[in-house]
Formats: structure tokens, C-alpha cells, sequence
């Protein structure tokens, strides 16, 4: 039996296997059902989800969108969601000047095709695997074939993988064609923008991004003790402008506490609400969740969230940042375990405060949790020198319309030599005394 796939358009398939525990409280089920149900994904908000089911089928037992919703008797053993997008909001990695490339050219850039957890720019898996399966280059070349009969059908010019593992930006090189043959093909053709789906090459972009590490290295990488041991591995100076920074928090009245799961109250909820939007508001830009996805997150994954609270002198509060995290499962106790801060806002400009709310309450609170890493999120170098080592985050892409292919080709690996040499550069600018600093690793 080999694999075939079916472009679905709901998850029913979910009662169909027995499902691996993701790798992130992003790819729960709970997590997109509260995306679907309070309308945050979904057509009217311009991100129309597709799912690719990959099951084991006779040759001949081959779905269609178009054709079927669901396989009589067929398990899927992965699904990867796709979707059918006319903007780039809420992605985080960029690619308007292609966009603007194609328009130039009087060619639709939209719609295109996105493979990423909504407003979520967190590395991690993108497929949910049944119980018992391992993600695989043939898992990979299936969904592929998936991702290019959907591209057929909705007339995209390109799919886009956002923030995919290094696992899976490895196999899916693996299992793609040299690039010198898609360039001699387009050469040789005498329609210049046509390629056969099988001579398109996947194209990969590599950023940065920064990731805290429970981890010191002079006490045998043992994880710290407290937040003053975490301190202790800095140079002297910077040890010196954090104690500053929190100082300065404290001077001014300040107060935080950090509540989880169902701690947190209906009022704590509204309140941290308003501040998310303030965020948004400051920008003179609409937020991407409403209030009911929080709310539908505290009441489905209580146990993956953490609320960090900055009150002022009269006891209200004035700033609130919301951080979800691993809960070790039983099948993978040896994984490693992440805090991820992801929402926060504040109701006024107070010194200091941001550092403290959104970094330190997270590193306080990944020490006295036993986690691993803390991931604050995309951008910022002020992550750097608060102790954030510098990560490579893979994306990759496929363009359909062969004439653009040369000229993405070369930028994508442009930018990969920039990004390579910006983290080899941002590793040398770390914090760390000389004890406590940890070796470049190009990989990561």
C-alpha cells in the first residue's frame, strides 16, 4: 500500500486515529478549535483552512477535494493544514516584495497557500501524527502532492511553510530536486513560466530568532536554582542593568504576580484583554483574537497557560502578558519543556516594564517550573542581551510560476548567508561572563 492524501475542509478527521501529543500546546486540538470556533481562522477572516489527511490506500483510492470529504475505511496516519490566504497578516515572515514583484509583472500574487499556526510565529511541527508513526520523507512528498492539487484548484502562485522544524526543512531538502535542474528545464522550455509540478524546487529562508536556556553551563548545565543564579553567569555590567531595570519597576509602585490556569479569574481575563488591545491600538491596528479565543483557551487548556500581572500602588492593574508552556507528557518525558510568551499589553508607559513582564516574570517562572527554554517570541535584540541566545527559524516556499523562481531562488539564499552571518554576530554579543558562555553552533 502506498500513501495517498485527501484535501479535507473540517477536522472531523480527529475521530479517525489515536493522535501523538504535539510538540507544542500551539498544534493541540483544543488550541484550533478555539481558532475555528470564535471565527479568529475561517473564510470571512481571510484564512480559509484546508487540511492535507495522508493515509495508506490502494494506488487506485485517490481523493479530490473536490470529490469526497472523508475515505470510507481509510486511517490517516499525519495531517498538515494548509491555507487558502489573499493577505499576509499575522504571519511574521515576509515576503510583500514578492508580491509587489508579481504585480509589477501584472501577475495575481494571491491567492497563495500558508502552512503555520495562526499569529503564531513559534517553531514546531506542522503535521499531527497518528500514534505510532514518525514524520518521514514520504509523509513529507505526499503532502506535497496535496499542497500542489490544492494550488491547481484555487489558482495560487505559491505555498509558503512558516516557522516548520529543522526536521522537516531537512527532509523536505531530501526530497526535493537540485535547483540547477529546475533552472536547465526552464531553460530548455518553450513556455517560459511552465513546469511541471515535479521539476519546482522547495526554496528554504532562514531567520533568527531568541531563545532563553534553563541550562548552566559551569555547574555541569544544570538547570538554575533562582533568578539571582541565572544573574550570576552575566558580566558583571549587564548583571548590573537588569537589578537596574527591575529597580526601576519596583521605584515606581509596581507590584507583579503571576497566576495559572484556573487561578486566573473572569476579571483577570477581561483586563489583560484590554491591555492585548491597547497594544494593537497604539498602532492604529485592530487585534488579530478576540476576547471569546481567550476565553475558550482558559476554559478547554487551562493547564498550558500563565498569566503575569503588573499592579500599580492603588492595587489595579496596569499591564498584563500571557505566556503559555509545555506540560510534560507521559510518552515523552524526556523532551525537552518551553515557556512561550506571546500576548501582552499595557494601559500607559511605564519604565521598565516590559522587560519585566514579558522577560524576567518568564525566566522567574521557567526556573521554578523545571523548564527548559523560554521563548519570548519574534524580533528584538533586547532579547539578546538579557540572556537570549540567538536560533535559526526555517521557512520554506514553493513558487509556482517558474519565470520568478531564479530571482526568489537567489534572494532566499542571499538572505540565508546574511542570517547566518547576523547570528554568528549576535553570538558574540551575548551577555554571558567567560565561564558561562555557551559555544556557536551554526545548526541551531
Amino acid at each position: 500500500m502506498s500513501l495517498q492524501y485527501a484535501l479535507v475542509g473540517d477536522m472531523g478527521w480527529q475521530q479517525q486515529a489515536l493522535w501523538q501529543t504535539p510538540d507544542t500546546p500551539f498544534m493541540t486540538f483544543a488550541f484550533w478549535q478555539a481558532l475555528i470556533d470564535t471565527g479568529a481562522i475561517g473564510e470571512p477572516a481571510g484564512w480559509l483552512p484546508i487540511f492535507i489527511m495522508i493515509y495508506r490506500a490502494d494506488d487506485n483510492n485517490v481523493a479530490r477535494f473536490d470529490e469526497v470529504a472523508m475515505i470510507d475505511n481509510a486511517q490517516p496516519i499525519a495531517v498538515m493544514p494548509v491555507f487558502v490566504k489573499g493577505h499576509h497578516r499575522g504571519e511574521f515572515v515576509f515576503d510583500h516584495a514578492w508580491a509587489e514583484a508579481y504585480a509589477r509583472y501584472g501577475v495575481d500574487y494571491y491567492p497563495r497557500l500558508v502552512t503555520s499556526v495562526p499569529f503564531t510565529p513559534i517553531t514546531g511541527e506542522r503535521f499531527w501524527l497518528a500514534a505510532g508513526e514518525c514524520l518521514n520523507a514520504e509523509i513529507i512528498k505526499t503532502a506535497m502532492a496535496g499542497i500542489d492539487n490544492l494550488a491547481q484548484q484555487v489558482d495560487a502562485s505559491s505555498w509558503h511553510g512558516l516557522f516548520v522544524s529543522s526536521e522537516f526543512a531537512a527532509l523536505a531538502a531530501s526530497t526535493d530536486i537540485e535547483l540547477e535542474r529546475a533552472f536547465k528545464k526552464l531553460q530548455s522550455s518553450s513556455d517560459d513560466n511552465t513546469l511541471s509540478t515535479a521539476d519546482i524546487p522547495i526554496l528554504e529562508r532562514q531567520g533568527c530568532q531568541f531563545l532563553w536556556q534553563n541550562k548552566n553551563i559551569m555547574e555541569n548545565s544544570q538547570p538554575f536554582t533562582d533568578f539571582e543564579d541565572f544573574l550570576a553567569t552575566l558580566r558583571a555590567k549587564k548583571r548590573k542593568t537588569i537589578r537596574a531595570e527591575r529597580r526601576k519597576v519596583a521605584e515606581q509602585g509596581i507590584v507583579c504576580h503571576r497566576k495559572c490556569g484556573n487561578e486566573i479569574t473572569d476579571d483577570d481575563w477581561k483586563t489583560f484583554y484590554h491591555c492585548y488591545v491597547m497594544t494593537y491600538a497604539v498602532r492604529g491596528q485592530q487585534p488579530y483574537l478576540t476576547a471569546d479565543f481567550f476565553r475558550t483557551l482558559a476554559e478547554r487548556m487551562p493547564q498550558h497557560l500563565m498569566l503575569a500581572q503588573a499592579y500599580d500602588g492603588a492595587g489595579e492593574i496596569i499591564a498584563s502578558s500571557l505566556f503559555l508552556y509545555d506540560v510534560p507528557d507521559e510518552d515523552k518525558k524526556s523532551l525537552s519543556t518551553t515557556l512561550y510568551g506571546r500576548y501582552w499589553g499595557a494601559l500607559g508607559e511605564y519604565d521598565s516594564l516590559h522587560f519585566e513582564l514579558c522577560y524576567y516574570q518568564g525566566i522567574e517562572f521557567a526556573i521554578e517550573q523545571g523548564l527548559s527554554f523560554f521563548d519570548p517570541g519574534t524580533q528584538g535584540e533586547h532579547k539578546l542581551i538579557r540572556g537570549f541566545i540567538p536560533t535559526t527559524t526555517h521557512s520554506l516556499h514553493r513558487i509556482y510560476d517558474a519565470r520568478f523562481i531564479p530571482a526568489i531562488s537567489d534572494f532566499c539564499a542571499q538572505d540565508r548567508a546574511h542570517m547566518a552571518q547576523y547570528r554568528q554576530q549576535a553570538h558574540a554579543a551575548l551577555p554571558f561572563n567567560a565561564d558561562n558562555m555557551p559555544d556557536f553552533d551554526s545548526t541551531l
